[in-house]
């Protein structure tokens, strides 16, 4: 493990290589899963700031679900969440002439209307932070329905902690993104020794 300030880090962000490969997934982390995507509180309020200036990116089944059910919920274990359309995918999402599922929120912010990328939540995934009384932990996630993302990343040789950076950087800072890089970076250093002596 890798301790950075209030954080404990899981080497798997430095060992497994991930990098979405969208036609062959089609988005599913969208739309598998028996709940939406975790949200923060101010993100809630976000999203209901944001969800006029959104609404004409989604889908009719979307602005329906989300007339029933509000811009955000509160899951079986009472976590707030965003919402699903029957029970299947996100509200946010919209499908491209491809079928790949993408989010309506991340299309509306690259095009200028909104300043808000998307939740944090699925800015970082596959990274999933969990909140102890004392610390973070930031661990990988792994998911069937991402291997596609492993073989990718594999080939492209990007670990996990740089395919997440803008994320990492948005919920953490640029120093302490600086700091695992720094300790990848001497890692990677002393894994290429050890193979060398082996």
């Amino acid at each position: 493990m890798i301790i950075i300030g209030d954080t404990i880090v899981s080497e798997d962000l430095l060992t497994v290589c991930f990098v979405c490969d969208l036609p062959q997934c089609l988005g599913n982390c969208c739309v598998e899963g028996d709940a939406g995507a975790p949200l923060t509180e101010d993100e809630t309020n976000i999203l209901q700031a944001i969800y006029p200036l959104i609404k004409s990116y989604l889908p009719y089944q979307s602005l329906r679900a989300i007339a029933k059910q509000g811009v955000y919920v509160k899951d079986f274990e009472g976590e707030l969440t965003t919402p699903l359309v029957d029970y299947k995918h996100c509200v946010y999402t919209y499908f491209d002439k491809n079928n790949i599922a993408r989010c309506a929120i991340e299309k509306a912010y690259f095009d200028g209307i909104i300043g808000f990328r998307k939740p944090l939540s699925c800015h970082l995934y596959p990274i999933r932070i969990t909140k102890n009384k004392d610390f973070d932990a930031v661990n990988y996630h792994k998911w069937p329905i991402c291997d596609p993302a492993l073989i990718n990343g594999d080939k492209l040789s990007i670990p996990v902690f740089e395919f997440a950076k803008d994320a990492l950087i948005r919920k953490y800072g640029k120093k302490w993104y600086d700091e695992l890089a720094f300790i990848a970076k001497e890692y990677y250093k002393k894994e290429k020794f050890r193979d060398s002596d082996e």
